[in-house]
C-alpha cells in the first residue's frame, strides 16, 4: 500500500509539474531554431560560397577565407581597438554599473527611485541610430552645441569628426552612458536580495556608509561581478558596429581609432561580396571568445571555485 501510494505521489508530481514543461517549450523551440539550427552554417567559413550552388555544393577552400583578417594592412589596427576598447569599458561597466546600483539602492522614496531607475535606463533602449544623431546634434561642426561652447571659449571650432584624438574619448563615454542602466540592473538586483540585518548590525557597531558598502555589499556582489566579469570576455573579440560605425558617421579618418574587426568586414563586404570571408570572421570571433571565457573561469576557479561557472 505504502508503494503504491508514492507511485501515486510520483505520478501527481510529474502532472503537477508538466503546465510548467509545456511553458518551456515556446523558450526552447526558440532556442534551438535560433542558436542551433545555424551552426550548419559554420561550413561557410570553409568554402568558397557560390550563391548559384548553394551552401552544400560551394567548393571548400579551406582556411583561405581566414586569411584576409590577417594579411590586410589593417590587421593591427583593429584587433588592437576592438581587444583594447573592450577591456576598457568591460572594467569601467562594472565600476559605474555597481556604483550606481549602490547610489540607487541608498534613494528612499519610491517614486524618486522608479524616476531614477527609468533615467538611467532609458539610454539602453535607445537605438544606436538615435544615439548617433544626438551625438551629431552636440559635435556637429556647423551647429553642434559642444562645438559652438567651446568656440565660444577658445576661439576655434574643433573639427570632431575629422580629428581621431578625439574619438577613444567619445566612444568610451557614449558606451558607457548607454550601457550603464543594464548593469545597474544586474547589481541592484543582487544588492536588494542582501539581508539587511547585516547592515542593521554593522550600523550599531558604528560602521559609516562606506564602510557599510566596502565590508558588506561588495565581497556579497563579488559572485555576481565574477559572472559577468566571465561572460563579458565572451565578447573581448567583437564590437558594437553600430556604435563604431553609425555614431562617427563611418568617416573614413577616424578609421584609425574607430576601426574594428566588424566594421572592417562590413567594408569588405561592400567591396568584395565575400559571405565566406564575414563567415570566417564571426567564427574566428566565436572562437576566441570561447577560449577567453574557458581561459577566464579557469582562473576563478583556480582562486575561488564557489565563483566559477564550471
Amino acid at each position: 500500500m505504502e508503494q503504491k501510494k508514492i507511485k501515486k505521489k510520483k505520478g501527481q508530481g510529474f502532472l503537477h509539474w508538466l503546465p510548467f514543461y509545456l511553458m518551456g517549450l515556446p523558450g526552447l523551440a526558440y532556442l534551438f531554431i535560433n542558436n542551433y539550427m545555424p551552426l550548419v552554417g559554420l561550413q561557410i567559413a570553409f568554402k568558397k560560397f557560390n550563391y548559384a550552388k548553394g551552401m552544400w555544393d560551394s567548393e571548400w577552400s579551406g582556411f583561405k577565407n581566414f586569411e584576409f583578417l590577417f594579411k590586410t594592412k589593417d590587421a593591427f589596427i583593429m584587433i588592437r581597438n576592438t581587444i583594447c576598447y573592450n577591456i576598457v569599458w568591460i572594467i569601467l561597466g562594472m565600476v559605474f554599473g555597481v556604483t550606481a546600483a549602490i547610489l540607487l539602492n541608498e534613494v528612499a522614496g519610491k517614486k524618486a527611485k522608479k524616476f531614477y531607475q527609468t533615467a538611467i535606463l532609458l539610454p539602453y533602449l535607445m537605438s544606436m541610430v538615435i544615439i548617433a544623431y544626438l551625438v551629431y546634434a552636440y559635435l556637429s561642426p556647423t551647429s553642434g552645441l559642444f562645438t559652438k561652447i567651446i568656440e565660444r571659449i577658445t576661439g576655434n571650432a574643433p573639427e570632431f569628426y575629422q580629428e581621431a584624438k578625439w574619438w577613444p574619448f567619445i566612444l568610451t563615454f557614449v558606451n558607457q552612458w548607454k550601457g550603464i542602466g543594464f548593469g545597474m540592473i544586474l547589481y541592484l538586483s543582487s544588492i536588494i536580495g542582501i539581508d539587511t540585518s547585516y547592515y542593521e548590525a554593522a550600523q550599531l557597531d558604528g560602521a559609516t556608509k562606506w564602510q557599510q558598502h566596502r565590508l558588506i555589499t561588495l565581497p556579497l556582489l563579488k559572485p555576481t561581478i565574477i559572472m559577468l566579469l566571465i561572460l563579458s570576455m565572451g565578447q573581448i573579440f567583437r564590437s558594437d558596429f553600430g556604435l563604431f560605425y553609425q555614431v562617427p558617421m563611418h568617416q573614413g579618418v577616424l578609421n584609425p581609432v574607430t576601426q574594428t574587426i566588424d566594421t572592417y568586414v562590413y567594408n569588405a563586404l561592400l567591396k568584395v561580396n565575400d559571405v565566406g570571408m564575414s563567415s570566417a570572421a564571426s567564427f574566428i570571433q566565436s572562437v576566441v571568445g570561447f577560449i577567453f571565457i574557458v581561459v577566464a573561469n579557469k582562473i576563478v576557479s583556480k582562486a575561488d571555485k564557489s565563483s566559477a561557472l564550471f
